[in-house]
């Protein structure tokens, strides 16, 4: 990165890295959804919500970015008419020349992502994943000619496999004997055609994503001398030590639901509807699993993770209902806003950093927006 202000390219992509919009749930619409790549980012804004009140915070300011961690085109639009909310949001910003980009559920897989933020707020010690992801691996075993080693390795780094956690171009290379006899009608690299051959070559191995595949076998059958390559795809196991994942579980002093409820509601940000309480006020309290935004989806492997009480957002009357009577964790329902508010610190911090490393004496201001865009305001 320069040492003039970074373009907003060049923070789109360090937000990408740290959260990859390739991990991002199929339904979700993540990344730069406006402004242009190359204008320089002086003043960045955090909030929620891209919604007019934030939109007008960004362009009162005069922030060249709006960072959200809930999209604005979630779902397909017909037009962008100041008629309609979406429609002023973005007219909003365009006309103050600021960008907007989103981070979302890739946000939520992340480590450190939006559900650590909320663990650490409610003071959770021994962090995990309560539903871990990661990416499916393959190992590539490929039998090779000495001669075309090096291009085989390369091919394969090239292609994508051999990415192990902060290295790269990672494989394992073992000697041996490869033996054949072509048949008629093949062109042999090495050999004649009727006669048994025996070669040495080496069997070469490298873990690679499951999704890139088809990539890697092509690039290195085209890097391959032979005109029969043998090769292995072997499907790893999940080693169960993924550090990325939804919702987060972990362990407090021991407590009381009543007492912990009180704890999370002075915590996090003061809402209207502030935190339900979903069971017995004395039941004991050790290990607290949590879910920015709407969690009712993970109130199985919650009960899985042996949590005594789940900490999430928007859970229905039912499902919670039946979910309490099965035995189930006690239930903190707490403003879907709140929860997802305590992420932006964290990210203004990790965003300062980082720009100060790489534009060192050029600064980048960067806000956290405190307007509370939670949908109950008030309460009778």
């Amino acid at each position: 990165m320069s040492t003039l202000a970074p373009t907003l390219a060049e923070v789109v992509d360090l937000v990408h890295g740290w959260y990859p919009p390739g991990t991002a749930d199929d339904w979700d619409a993540v990344g730069l959804a406006a402004g242009d790549p190359d204008a320089p980012v002086r003043r960045i804004l955090l909030a929620v919500d891209p919604v007019l009140a934030t939109a007008q915070e960004a362009a009162g300011w005069e922030a060249d970015l709006l960072i959200t961690h809930h999209p604005l085109f979630l779902r397909g639009v017909h037009g962008v008419a100041e008629t309609t909310p979406k429609g002023r949001t973005l007219a909003t910003l365009t006309r103050a020349g600021c960008g907007l980009l989103t981070a979302h559920t890739n946000a939520d897989h992340a480590d450190p992502g939006v559900s650590d933020a909320l663990a650490r707020a409610l003071g959770l010690r021994d962090v995990r994943p309560v539903r871990p992801t990661g990416e499916a691996l393959d190992k590539l075993v490929v039998f090779a000619p000495v001669g075309d080693a090096d291009a085989v390795r390369s091919a394969l780094a090239a292609a994508g496999a051999g990415h192990v956690g902060d290295y790269d171009t990672v494989s394992y290379t073992t000697s041996g004997e490869g033996r054949f006899r072509p048949l008629e009608g093949a062109n042999p690299t090495v050999g004649r055609v009727g006669e048994l051959e025996l070669t040495d070559e080496l069997r070469i191995e490298a873990v690679l994503p499951r999704r890139r595949r088809t990539d890697v076998v092509r690039a290195v059958l085209a890097a391959h001398s032979y005109e029969e390559v043998a090769y292995d795809i072997i499907e790893l196991a999940d080693p169960g030590t993924a550090r990325a994942g939804m919702g987060r579980v972990g362990d407090v002093d021991e407590t009381t639901l009543g007492v912990y409820a009180e704890k999370v509601a002075a915590s996090l940000p003061p809402t209207a509807r502030g935190v339900l309480i979903g069971g017995d006020h004395d039941r004991g309290v050790r290990r607290v699993a949590v879910c920015g935004g709407a969690g009712d989806f993970l109130l199985a492997d919650a009960m899985a993770a042996n949590a005594d009480v789940y900490v999430t957002s928007d859970l229905r009357h039912h499902v919670a209902g039946e979910f309490l009577e099965q035995g189930g964790p006690s239930l903190l329902d707490v403003s879907h806003w709140a929860a997802e508010w305590t992420w932006l610190p964290e990210l203004a911090e990790r965003l300062g950093e980082a720009l100060a490393d790489q534009a060192p004496g050029d600064t980048v201001e960067i806000r956290v927006s405190t307007i509370c865009t939670d949908v109950w305001q008030g309460r009778a």
